[in-house]
């Protein structure tokens, strides 16, 4: 990994006008002001409960979802406006349904070379099929189904030739949507591995979207925590996990399951009541505000701005210096 920025994203903004009645209308807010960098090489986690904004995050950072603000800039180069095309090769995304995300219509080949064909990336049909046989081994999948449809195969195969299609186009840059959260547990090691693989052998850069904290931390190098559309905390992976700040990312942190269970029973956990509130009508001010143990009337003024609490550390809280210290004093009794 260097320390090249490959993909930067600025105020990044996705509303969606929703319609209430025959005049009435309201902005859905999916991805609400979000920044972040990717460096050339790295692996970013991105992660958040379900409906979050996540995948809508990561198709807007694509142009598959159009922006309605910000910017989004690609080796350096503003791409938010204007033809994607010349960049449409150099970023690829693998989509989180293996069962829906492949044309039941058309063999492994047909997917599979479908980039090559738009990029004219083979000049011919022995070096197209020499170079599909290519990308299947790659990903781990026999030459015998380079004729077979889809309904075919299980859905951890179906996700490897989703790879397989992403990887055609020889990218830099890839968007993992969430690409095992539909796999068994043993087959979702299968994929990650692979991806790491993949990843130091082509120099690949990774958005990975997850959310499955365990996942998350084994395979990013920085993980973002994503929450009603906005990045709450931001961290190198190591450091979040040993220090999580923000009450939401406590949260998260808190119900990761333990095998041990003296530990998970001397683990005192953050219970945090309620639901994601919607999107439409997001609270005022901080939008954890609502479930924050540690919310007061300061919370619903404003949206917190982005603290470095440490070195490479952010985290969009007003009362981050309290939640820390409670954090110190939770796991002094757990050890005491």
């Amino acid at each position: 990994m260097s320390d090249e920025i490959l993909l930067e994203v600025k105020n990044l903004k996705k509303y969606y006008l929703l319609r209430q009645g025959f005049f009435g209308h309201a902005d859905v807010k999916a991805v609400d002001d979000v920044s972040f960098t990717i460096r050339r090489g790295e692996t970013l986690g991105l992660v958040g409960e379900s409906g979050c904004g996540k995948t809508t995050l990561g198709r807007t950072v694509l142009r598959l979802i159009e922006p309605t603000g910000g910017q989004i800039i690609y080796d350096g180069t503003d791409i938010t406006r204007g033809d994607m095309r010349p960049w449409r090769r150099k970023m690829q995304i693998v989509f989180q349904d293996p069962y829906a995300s492949l044309d039941p219509r058309k063999t492994v080949s047909d997917i599979i070379g479908e980039a090559l064909d738009i990029y004219g990336l083979t000049s011919g049909r022995a070096e197209r099929k020499e170079k599909i046989l290519s990308l299947m081994k790659l990903v781990g999948l026999s030459d015998y189904f380079y004729n077979r449809y889809p309904h075919e195969f299980s859905g951890g195969q179906r996700q490897r030739i989703g790879l397989a299609r992403a990887l055609a186009a020889d990218p830099e840059f890839i968007v993992c949507d969430e690409p095992v959260s539909a796999l068994d547990v043993s087959i979702q090691a299968q994929v990650i591995n692979m991806l790491e693989d993949l990843q130091r052998e082509r120099g690949l850069t990774y958005l990975f979207i997850a959310h499955d904290l365990s996942v998350v931390k084994h395979i990013s190098d920085r993980i973002a925590v994503l929450y009603l559309g906005h990045v709450v905390e931001l961290a190198e992976s190591a450091e979040l996990y040993r220090n999580p700040v923000h009450p939401y990312t406590q949260m998260l942190l808190s119900a990761i399951p333990i095998a041990d269970p003296d530990r998970s029973a001397a683990r005192k956990r953050v219970i945090v009541q309620g639901d994601i509130p919607s999107p439409i009508n997001p609270p005022s001010g901080c939008p954890f505000r609502t479930r924050c143990p540690y919310a007061d009337g300061k919370c619903a003024e404003a949206f917190p701005a982005a603290e470095e609490v440490g070195p490479g550390h952010f985290s969009a809280c007003l009362r981050n210096k309290e939640v820390a210290g409670q954090l110190i004093r939770s796991r002094r009794e757990e050890s005491a």
